[in-house]
C-alpha cells in the first residue's frame, strides 16, 4: 500500500522476465480468453467491500493519491496497454521532474454495469512496481452496450466514498482522479451497482 519505491531497474527486469517466461503481459486477459479463468473481475482488483487506502510512510512522508480509471470496453481497450507500456515515462515525469515527490497510484478499470461482467476494476494506491501487478491484473474485456454511455459513475462513486487518503485526511490535499474514456456516464449509479 505505498510503502515501496519506483525503479525503473525493477520495472525493465520485469518485463524482461516475462518474454524470457513467455508469460502475458495482461495475464488475467490471457487466463479469460483461454477459459482458464472465470469472466470476472481479478481478485486482488474486485471493489466489492473493500476500501483502498493511500497513506504516509518513512519512505513517503507526503504521499498524494493517484487514481487513473481505463474505460476497457471495445473502443478502449488498447490504451491500458499503451500505459503500461509507459509506466517508466510516467513515473520519470512525476518523480524525476519534481511534480510530486511521493506519488502513490492507483490503476483501474470501468466497463458498462448492464452489459459487462466487469463494471469496475480497482488496484491498490502504489508506490512501486506494484503498481504493474495492478494494471497487468485488469481484465481488458473489450465490452460495453452500445448505449453511449459507460458506467463511470461507479469509479466516481468508489472513490468518494471507498478510498481513505492521508494526503486529504492529514494535509487537507486532494488528490488527483484520471477517467479515461470515450462515452457519457450514466445520469445515476443504481444500488446494485454500489453495493
Amino acid at each position: 500500500m505505498g510503502s515501496s519505491s519506483y525503479s525503473d531497474d525493477f520495472y525493465t527486469a520485469r518485463v524482461a522476465d516475462r518474454k524470457a517466461r513467455g508469460v502475458d503481459t495482461f495475464a488475467h486477459t490471457a487466463a479469460v480468453a483461454k477459459g482458464v479463468a472465470p469472466k470476472a473481475v481479478h481478485p486482488k482488483l474486485d471493489p466489492k467491500g473493500v476500501t483502498r487506502e493511500s497513506r504516509d510512510s518513512a519512505e513517503h512522508p507526503n504521499s498524494v493519491a493517484i487514481g487513473v480509471m481505463f474505460d476497457v470496453t471495445g473502443s478502449m481497450g488498447g490504451v491500458p496497454i499503451t500505459l503500461q507500456q509507459k509506466i517508466p515515462q510516467l513515473m520519470g515525469l512525476l518523480l524525476r521532474k519534481g511534480y510530486i515527490q511521493d506519488p502513490q497510484i492507483m490503476f483501474g478499470a470501468v466497463g458498462d454495469f448492464f452489459a459487462d461482467h466487469a463494471a469496475l476494476q480497482v488496484g491498490q494506491f502504489e508506490s512501486g512496481i506494484e503498481m504493474d501487478d495492478d494494471i497487468t491484473n485488469l481484465w481488458l474485456e473489450g465490452g460495453g452496450g452500445g448505449t453511449n454511455q459507460e458506467s463511470y459513475q461507479d469509479a466516481l462513486y468508489f472513490f468518494a466514498r471507498h478510498t481513505s487518503t492521508d494526503c486529504w485526511e492529514k494535509r487537507g490535499k486532494k488528490g488527483y482522479l484520471f477517467l479515461i474514456g470515450d462515452e457519457a456516464p450514466y445520469n445515476a449509479a443504481t444500488t446494485t451497482e454500489i453495493t
